[in-house]
């Protein structure tokens, strides 16, 4: 029963990424000109809105911190001073001195050398980092270095308790962070390898669309793309 209730929820789960997309369109994600300005944001996004991480984003580029040598250069002092926008200053500033630290000390300096590590090894060894957790690793693998990898967040959370995709265990208040991007990894078993990674791209991109426009912290179900399957799985 629980194998049956497996299957029927990640093929729910796929089915949702084909109505968001009709419902959307592509998203173009992540909003970023360069991979390691994909990082710098992961970092900054976390506890914190888009509109305040754009503001930091810009102080970085103003002072020409927003490649990894110039990150680098840059006093912790000041780069503090630069990402205020985005909150968090005092945890956020050192945990982007320590993966910048990192980047140069075991990769030289280059991202390319780094996505070419294998996925869990260097999922691992970001994980290690201060102020990295699983959804920041996994945007950094998924955005920047293209590794195949869900990101699970909490618009997806909502979701898959409101839509009755998962079933949490006795004395559990949410869906784990693994059990999340499990079923997202089954949604989409069947395609092909190749194509996984741009498909778990765009479907964590359509969660945060439909997310911000109908499933924040109070359900707004008329008009979302998701309401066929929540009427004819309630």
């Amino acid at each position: 029963m629980n194998q049956r209730r497996q299957l029927d929820a990640s093929k729910r789960l796929r089915k949702m990424h084909e109505d968001l997309l009709r419902a959307y369109g592509p998203q173009h994600w992540w909003p970023a000109k360069t991979p390691f300005e994909v990082i710098l944001g992961a970092y900054l996004t976390q506890n914190t809105a888009w509109k305040a991480v754009e503001r930091s984003l810009e102080n970085l580029r103003l002072a020409g911190a927003l490649t990894p040598e110039g990150l680098r250069r840059i006093p912790l002092a000041k780069l503090r001073r630069l990402i205020r926008p985005s909150g968090f200053i005092m945890r956020k500033a050192p945990a982007l001195k320590a993966f910048v630290a990192l980047l140069y000390k075991e990769f030289g300096g280059s991202l390319e050398a780094m996505a070419a590590m294998p996925t869990a090894a260097l999922r691992q060894r970001l994980l290690e980092l201060p102020g990295v957790g699983d959804e920041t690793a996994d945007a950094i693998l998924l955005y920047a270095l293209g590794h195949a990898v869900p990101v699970a967040d909490e618009y997806l959370r909502r979701i898959a308790e409101r839509h009755g995709l998962v079933v949490l265990p006795a004395g559990r208040a949410k869906i784990s962070y693994d059990d999340l991007a499990d079923l997202t990894r089954r949604a989409f078993a069947g395609d092909a390898e190749e194509s996984r990674a741009q498909l778990f791209n765009e479907f964590h991109a359509l969660t945060v669309a439909v997310g911000k426009a109908h499933c924040g912290r109070a359900a707004r179900c008329e008009g979302c793309p998701l309401a066929a399957d929540l009427k004819s799985n309630s």
